[in-house]
């Protein structure tokens, strides 16, 4: 991470590029969205009134009917993105991780086990990429059904049981989410660097946490405490800049708070390029076999041998031990 900054710096322009893109179609499907809408007269007279009852009812006129054509555009811009990510985000983690195979195989060449970096196919990758964007969209079919289940529901049903009904399925379902995601992000590391496919990648993922756990939870944890002392800073500063809106000008706090998101979706993307790369040492450098037993060397160890049979049993025959005088 700060050794080698180009890695991170490979991370962030793929991520906020295609970030970027999301948001310029979203603000042009909401530009056209709102010049596909009617505005009469009366509607526009009432808007000019600035009362609140007014503007509610021209808005609820302008809007009426328009719901469907929102929902068909959003759901074509949904589709459209995910398309989009899923092929550049591919592309993106295929530059990044075999960047830093090729930076380990260094190391390893330097230390005399250099090893050939496999034949990888990109459909892999993308393949991984589909089954991470249908595990997003079941999460959030998962976080809706209670919503709708309780609005089926809600005479049988109390607000207060409905609420903690809601917080527990959303808690329960991001936790299931963010599992499968971590997992699948981790796949795409062995198809790189091991050349697997997509489900063969996903195997090998199973394996490596069966195998070595301890070192993957030590790298999970610590990146984990590292970006929430990142989040818990940038949450300060932000609030703080929001503090300023009324001392300064508004346009001050929200610079302020925007420079504050900027800085840490940064500091997002180098811790996880980071523990790609910790991952990645752990595929590399394996650990070293454990000794069952240590043998002593020299002449103590030849003795310490020849008087103890395998068995477990006394070599009569030594000097040291036997009973017979020694001869003049």
């Amino acid at each position: 991470m700060f050794g080698r900054p180009a890695f991170g710096l490979a991370e962030v322009t793929w991520r906020w590029s295609v970030g970027l893109a999301a948001w310029l179609l979203l603000a042009f499907f909401l530009a056209e969205y709102l010049d596909s809408l009617t505005v009469s007269r009366t509607d526009l007279f009432l808007l000019k009134t600035r009362h609140p009852a007014l503007i509610l009812r021209a808005m609820l006129h302008v809007f009426q009917g328009s719901g469907a054509r929102l929902v068909e555009g959003f759901v074509v811009l949904a589709v459209c993105l995910t398309i989009l990510w899923i092929v550049i985000a591919a592309l993106g983690r295929a530059a990044t991780v075999k960047a830093l195979v090729g930076h380990f195989r260094d190391m390893g060449a330097s230390r005399r086990e250099a090893k050939a970096t496999p034949q990888w196919r990109m459909r892999a990758l993308l393949g991984l990429n589909f089954f991470r964007a249908a595990a997003f969209l079941a999460a959030i079919v998962g976080c809706l059904a209670p919503l709708l289940a309780l609005r089926t529901f809600r005479e049988h049903v109390s607000s207060g049981n409905g609420v903690l009904v809601l917080i527990v399925v959303v808690v329960l379902v991001g936790w299931a989410w963010s599992t499968v995601n971590w997992f699948l992000s981790l796949a795409a590391l062995l198809v790189v660097s091991r050349g697997q496919d997509t489900f063969g990648a996903m195997a090998a993922a199973v394996d490596l946490c069966r195998d070595r756990p301890g070192a993957v939870f030590a790298v999970g944890t610590w990146f984990g405490l590292a970006h929430l002392g990142g989040f818990t800073i940038a949450t300060f500063f932000a609030l703080f800049s929001l503090g300023l809106l009324r001392a300064l000008h508004p346009a001050v706090g929200l610079v302020g708070v925007l420079l504050v998101t900027l800085v840490y979706f940064g500091l997002a993307d180098f811790l996880y390029i980071g523990r790609l790369a910790a991952y990645l040492a752990i595929l590399e450098f394996p650990a070293p076999p454990a000794t069952t037993s240590l043998q002593p060397s020299g002449p103590v160890g030849g003795l310490h041998s020849a008087i103890i049979q395998p068995d477990g049993a006394i070599d009569r025959d030594e000097l040291i031990l036997s009973d017979r005088p020694a001869p003049a």
